[in-house]
């Protein structure tokens, strides 16, 4: 039984311009379609976004985009979720003190998904890749970074979560039972941190046109499906001030158009 009450955007919200405005925003698996589509929104909405994944050709393409929208300078911090050691993260949380003296969320945005595939024929070395990138890294960061979130006047931790009924359906494996994980995760986080001034969130995303999804749906045309647009915007609205009405609980924006 999930420990996430569901709420909804508030009705007619958009992203304003300024509604990030001065704050330092980490955005896991940058190159990624739904981490991309968030660190553009994120600096649309005036904050300066950390940009992290593991290609950094991939991130200096992102970094020019982020750039030419005219916000404030994006940062580049290559990470590899995969093999990152807690000392890759401390040093990741030293150097965003040292720079800017404040963090004010991370979102967690990176996922790995190799392929459906029976338990019985489950690679042991993906099913250890999918939570070690699903669950153990986003762990390991935001207990990184913690000492800074906590120091915030207001700051927002973001998990991405999925559809529970499909993904505990046969063949989903390793990226299935990280996505459990990952829900039981963060619902401790916000019972141990339920009332300081780190806010813990998740989102529940729309179908939308990733790579992940691609692999996913054999026979679907994803070219179909919208951008992850909406489900960028919605991760602002977590990010911001306006976001503690649904601190605890999962934004389902799976109806929202």
């Amino acid at each position: 039984m999930s420990a996430w009450a569901s709420v909804n955007l508030p009705e007619g919200w958009a992203p304003a311009a300024g509604s990030l405005a001065g704050r330092v925003i980490v955005v896991t698996g940058a190159t990624g379609g739904l981490g991309g589509e968030t660190a553009k929104a994120v600096v649309r909405a005036g904050a300066t976004v950390v940009i992290t994944g593991r290609k950094v050709r991939a991130l200096e393409k992102l970094y020019d985009e982020l750039v030419a929208l005219g916000g404030a300078e994006p940062v580049i911090h290559p990470l590899d979720l995969e093999s990152a050691t807690p000392n890759d993260y401390a040093a990741l949380a030293e150097g965003l003190e040292k720079e800017f003296g404040r963090l004010d969320g991370v979102v967690h945005a990176a996922a790995h998904f190799n392929e459906l595939t029976p338990i019985a024929m489950h690679k042991p070395d993906d099913f250890l890749r999918a939570m070690q990138v699903n669950v153990s890294a986003p762990f390991a960061l935001t207990q990184a970074c913690m000492p800074l979130l906590t120091k915030a006047n207001d700051s927002a931790v973001v998990f991405v979560f999925d559809d529970a009924d499909l993904v505990s359906r046969a063949h989903w494996g390793g990226y299935g039972v990280s996505k459990a994980a990952v829900e039981r995760m963060a619902a401790v986080l916000h019972a141990e941190n339920g009332k300081g001034s780190m806010r813990v969130h998740a989102l529940l995303p729309a179908p939308m046109r990733t790579a992940l999804r691609r692999a996913a749906y054999y026979g679907e045309n994803t070219l179909e499906r919208p951008l992850p647009t909406a489900s960028a915007e919605a991760i602002v609205y977590l990010l911001s001030g306006a976001g503690v009405d649904a601190r605890g609980a999962v934004l389902d924006i799976r109806n929202t158009h």
